[in-house]
């Protein structure tokens, strides 16, 4: 996810505090991972830099000062092209788990172990996704089966190299 694009979106909606788009952020996004303050102030200074939005002053207070800020039209034009540029679905066709398989094969170690292991872990993260779905609200529900149709397609892919392990075998050590 590009936290810079997704905090762009979010002052698209009004002009606000650093602060309060940290809030936001973690209030539609952050689940299980906030976002650091320093990241959401460093985010800004670039986006001031890159003239995607503008500071509207600072306010001072008990704390340190405060800088509300805007979205610029650059910054209006960039989440409208963020927006409606689809994602390209899994642009890596290698992931880590298929490089451990490969691996495991290759110095002739316990592939299967190794997709067992993992299947294990996948369907913990299944549960945990399911209890979090538990009486949630609809952004978490949706958040969480986003993550559960992929970890379903992770385990379709561990059956699957599973059943192929000595066929696969066979062919990496054909010369």
């Amino acid at each position: 996810m590009n936290n810079s694009l997704t905090l762009l979106g979010l002052l698209s909606r009004e002009p606000s505090y650093g602060y309060d788009l940290k809030h936001s952020y973690d209030r539609y996004f952050g689940a299980g991972k906030a976002l650091a303050f320093g990241q959401v102030y460093s985010t800004l200074a670039r986006m001031v830099r890159d003239e995607l939005i503008q500071a509207l002053g600072e306010e001072s207070g008990g704390g340190p000062d405060r800088k509300k800020y805007e979205i610029t039209l650059a910054g209006q034009a960039r989440v409208r092209e963020w927006l409606f540029t689809p994602d390209v679905p899994s642009e890596s066709l290698q992931s880590e788990l298929f490089a451990k398989t490969v691996v495991a094969l290759l110095l002739n170690d316990d592939a299967d172990r190794l997709l067992d292991v993992q299947r294990g872990e996948h369907m913990a993260r299944m549960r945990e996704l399911t209890r979090l779905k538990k009486d949630a609200d609809l952004l978490r529900v949706l958040m969480c089966d986003h993550g559960l149709f992929h970890i379903e397609a992770d385990l379709r892919w561990i059956d699957l190299t599973s059943a192929r392990l000595t066929q696969l075998k066979k062919e990496l050590q054909s010369p």
